[in-house]
């Protein structure tokens, strides 16, 4: 199993490209919204009905700040988000590279359908695609933030969805989204792959915690910061 470099293919839908990420927590192989831990040990629910439509597009409608869009979800800090990343270290994904709750997720939630269509394929071409995208999305959803953590079937893209959103930059700071050239290029057009800043090393390097590694598992790594094409920052409490 190798990290995965996208790249276009014009008939199923740049699923090569796809470095994929949100995803259910499926307790007991069942999908059902996931209970978040506070820091306190109290738990708190994500909402149903947080929607990102309203604060990005494909179609380039108008944009709702995403610090706007936070007064409406629950108050998660990047602790309690890492906390609920590093529980799924570990996850492992099948001998055709996918099959995990990740993937199911996806492929049961509306944006599959919106990504298959944009990208030219269907939703069944999900099942077996890169995922650490979707990983980082479905930690999103779980932790009821979905709407300022953003969700896409491709890594570039998400990337992308952050800049628009004006939160993009170069600090890693913890809780950070985290995206990555392994040829050493600072264009998001050339991203990888993603994963989530568990912080800052000081010495030229981060540690991450990421879905779809060389390993095919979520692990926690260290990278050189010599790889990092950017951060996207999602917004959170505290």
């Amino acid at each position: 199993m190798t990290e995965h470099r996208s790249t276009p293919t014009p008939i199923i839908p740049r699923l090569a490209r796809i470095a994929l990420g949100a995803s259910i927590a499926l307790t007991a192989g069942v999908m059902g919204p996931a209970a978040l831990a506070d820091g306190h040990g109290a738990l708190t629910t994500p909402p149903a009905d947080t929607k990102t439509a309203e604060v990005s597009s494909d179609s380039g409608s108008a944009r709702t700040p995403l610090e706007v869009v936070a007064q409406r979800l629950p108050k998660v800090t990047a602790a309690q988000v890492l906390n609920l990343a590093a529980q799924q270290i570990g996850v492992r994904e099948n001998s055709m590279g996918g099959g995990t709750k990740f993937h199911q997720w996806y492929m049961s939630s509306p944006r599959a359908q919106e990504t298959a269509a944009r990208d030219g394929g269907n939703i069944y071409g999900y099942a077996n695609a890169p995922w650490c995208a979707m990983f980082v999305s479905w930690v999103g959803e779980m932790a009821g933030i979905r709407p300022t953590m953003g969700w896409d079937a491709y890594t570039v893209t998400h990337a992308k969805w952050f800049a628009e959103n004006g939160h993009w930059g170069t600090t890693p700071t913890p809780g950070a989204v985290v995206y990555f050239d392994w040829e050493g290029g600072k264009s998001i057009d050339g991203i990888d792959h993603v994963g989530f800043v568990k912080h800052d090393n000081g010495d030229g390097t981060i540690t991450t915690i990421e879905g779809n590694t060389g390993n095919g598992n979520v692990e926690q790594l260290v990278r050189p910061m010599s790889e990092v094409v950017g951060f996207g920052y999602p917004v959170y409490a505290g």
